[in-house]
């Protein structure tokens, strides 16, 4: 299913990441996945198949160029590294590229941690997307207006995080509310990165399966 085929931008060329096609090609919409700051790894490559398995295309995009980070020094290095504006080009790029691949698709955007955050940021600046899944994620107030969101966003976030605090996510649904975005924000008993279970020390399983079937829910009623 994941693998091999490659996604072309609208330009011809070859997109960097991994494209998951639903089984017999039968799409019920297409899903932009972000990786962590560690990376395309195979964690997240295993999430886009998941997603795959359940309907969708899906194109899990490589900001890092095909670098993975073997630890949390590497990790913060190559996220510190990562040019915010040209990340969020390739997301566009790669919605893009989607949409052009089966026209009328409708196109949702998904990431975690870091990804989430670029979520949040790429939806800002990308009116066209139909849906925005951020795990954990919220971008810098500088960075983006989360106000000019026009897709529906469904929002999962950890109680226990010292980055995306409690605090920080009350204020973001209320900014995304009081611009009339359709949002819906879940919070989970558990830590950041709760769904990331090839980390032990963080990985909820009762938190990370509810987040996993709200977000299958939410992305077949979306993107239909």
């Amino acid at each position: 299913m994941a693998g091999q085929a490659k996604l072309t931008g609208t330009q011809g060329q070859e997109l960097a990441g991994q494209l998951s096609e639903a089984p017999g090609g039968r799409s019920r919409g297409a899903v932009v996945l972000i990786h962590e700051w560690w990376g395309l790894n195979a964690h997240i490559r295993g999430i886009a198949d998941r997603l795959a398995s359940e309907g969708f295309t899906v194109f899990a995009a490589d900001l890092y160029g095909g670098r993975v980070a073997k630890d949390a020094t590497e990790a913060e290095q190559l996220m510190n590294a990562l040019d915010w504006g040209r990340a969020t080009a390739e997301l566009r790029a790669a919605t893009e590229a989607l949409r052009q691949r089966a026209p009328g698709t409708k196109v949702a955007i998904m990431g975690f941690c870091m990804g989430g955050a670029l979520t949040l940021l790429a939806a800002a600046n990308d009116p066209g997307l139909d849906a925005a899944v951020p795990f954990y994620g919220i971008p810098p107030e500088q960075g983006a207006d989360v106000s000019r969101i026009r897709a529906s966003v469904l929002g999962h976030f950890a109680q226990h995080d010292d980055w995306c605090t409690p605090e920080r996510v009350d204020s973001l649904e209320k900014k995304l509310k009081g611009a009339n975005v359709p949002v819906e924000i879940h919070r989970y008993d558990a830590d950041h990165a709760f769904f990331n279970d090839t980390r032990p020390e963080v990985y909820s399983r009762a938190n990370a399966e509810t987040a996993w079937k709200r977000t299958v829910d939410f992305l077949h009623a979306k993107l239909g």
